[in-house]
């Protein structure tokens, strides 16, 4: 188990170093936006899935605000590819980017930062998420969500919410039986589950 843990940590470690290299935050800052760090990262559960996961709040939230703040991070070298979504006409009520990161190590990361209106549906939910798991997250739930993770195929998509549902609710302990959890659970939208 403890090399389970200084993985996590280590990854951890390096995403904290590329959210101050790339000055994410004083990037959206800058703009009169309000960044939030959330997912895996904010709950100490990163394992081996490289994201980085900020949701960033505006009021007014303009695309051209939005663009301003991408064009700066796109400036930093490590930077390689960015992706845009407009979904300012859903319930979400946001602009999706997806950053990829290449570090000194020569790995990609994915930085997912959600521009939110503020004071729309889900300001503040998956704040408020993470800081629960956090908050009912014991030694021994934390070891087997990052076990769980850890032998996770890296071609497998699994969002953290459902580690952290079949653990934390449904006591789910290895891999097998998580496939199986899986396959009773289907994802089809977003996962609005706090413990």
């Amino acid at each position: 188990m403890e090399n389970i843990l200084q993985i996590a940590e280590q990854n951890q470690q390096k995403a904290r170093n590329i959210i101050r290299d790339t000055r994410l935050i004083e990037i959206w800052q800058s703009i009169g936006a309000e960044p939030q760090l959330v997912g895996s990262l904010k709950t100490g559960l990163l394992m081996k899935h490289r994201d980085i996961d900020f949701h960033i709040y505006s009021a007014p939230l303009t695309v051209s605000d939005s663009f301003a703040a991408m064009t700066r991070l796109a400036e930093n070298p490590g930077i390689v590819q960015i992706q845009y979504g407009n979904l300012l006409d859903t319930e979400e009520k946001c602009i999706e980017w997806h950053a990829y990161y290449r570090d000194s190590d020569k790995q990609l990361w994915q930085i997912d930062m959600i521009h939110i209106l503020k004071g729309s549906a889900y300001d503040g939910y998956f704040e408020k998420m993470a800081e629960r798991i956090t908050a009912v997250l014991t030694p021994e739930t934390r070891e087997a969500i990052l076990r769980l993770k850890y032998e996770t195929p890296d071609t497998e998509k699994i969002i953290g919410v459902e580690y952290y549902q079949a653990v934390i609710r449904d006591g789910i302990r290895n891999y097998t039986d998580f496939t199986i959890w899986r396959k009773q659970h289907p994802v089809t939208g977003i996962v609005k589950w706090i413990p």
